[in-house]
């Protein structure tokens, strides 16, 4: 275990700490990429983890255009990964080389990603002095299932599914505090991802940044430099509850 620090001043009046999860509590690269490797022999499973992921913002952009124009209703991110990875395959010319039952056993791999080598620490450590959940726009069936396939101790598993509407969306972050019935002010948001950090702070929720640098995988370092806006810094969950005084 990490020896202890003092307690970092942003801790003051948290109650309930919600983690971001694909990227910041598991790693979706990897475990994508093996997942592909296994199942198409030959094929770049780095890239093709990548590609597959490059798909999810989009589509969640046009469901959400769908709604508003009263087209269509919300859709599980188990759906859009099937529809993106029906896309990926015909881009990589590998449209034949899976039938619909293996499309699916392959879509699951998102439910059985593996965590980071700190996170159940981390999380376990957080757990003993605050609520954790999920805040994630992973469906509850595949956040449920990855937890405990991972060993993820949560709380509570919250979902953009639960508010109809996915991050970065106000209603999430909102609805998240309405959930526990505290101030936008008294729950954290954990995350490896600039983006869904600001759109939290902007409904008024306190923040804080994980560095995962090899998220994208070994070949594509990110960049993580320090965040602005009063955003908590840490090397990884662990270092997290050493801010927090766990």
């Amino acid at each position: 275990m990490t020896e202890q620090k003092g307690i970092h001043a942003d801790a003051q009046g948290i109650k309930v700490i919600a983690f971001d999860v694909f990227g910041t509590v598991v790693d979706w690269h990897g475990g994508i990429r093996v997942e592909v490797e296994r199942m198409l022999p030959g094929v770049d499973g780095a890239k093709f983890a990548r590609a597959w992921r490059a798909g999810y913002a989009p589509a969640m952009q046009s469901v959400m255009a769908r709604i508003e124009a009263g087209e269509g209703g919300f859709t599980l991110v188990d759906e859009l990964h099937l529809h993106i990875l029906d896309e990926v395959l015909r881009d990589f010319g590998l449209d034949e080389r899976l039938d619909r039952e293996a499309r699916r056993e392959l879509n699951a791999a998102w439910h059985r990603l593996p965590a980071w080598p700190d996170a159940v620490e981390g999380l376990t450590r957080l757990k003993a002095k605050y609520t954790i959940c999920t805040l994630s726009n992973g469906n509850i069936g595949l956040l449920t299932e990855m937890a405990k396939r991972a060993g993820l101790p949560w709380d509570c598993i919250l979902s953009a599914e639960v508010f109809k509407a996915y991050k970065p969306d106000p209603r999430v972050y909102l609805g998240a505090a309405g959930v526990f019935d505290v101030a936008p002010g008294e729950l954290m948001l954990v995350a490896a991802h600039a983006d869904d950090l600001a759109a939290a702070r902007a409904c008024g929720l306190r923040t804080a940044y994980v560095e995962r640098p090899l998220e994208n995988g070994a070949d594509r370092p990110k960049d993580v430099s320090p965040q602005p806006d009063n955003t908590m810094h840490v090397r990884d969950l662990v270092a997290l509850a050493d801010q927090l005084g766990c």
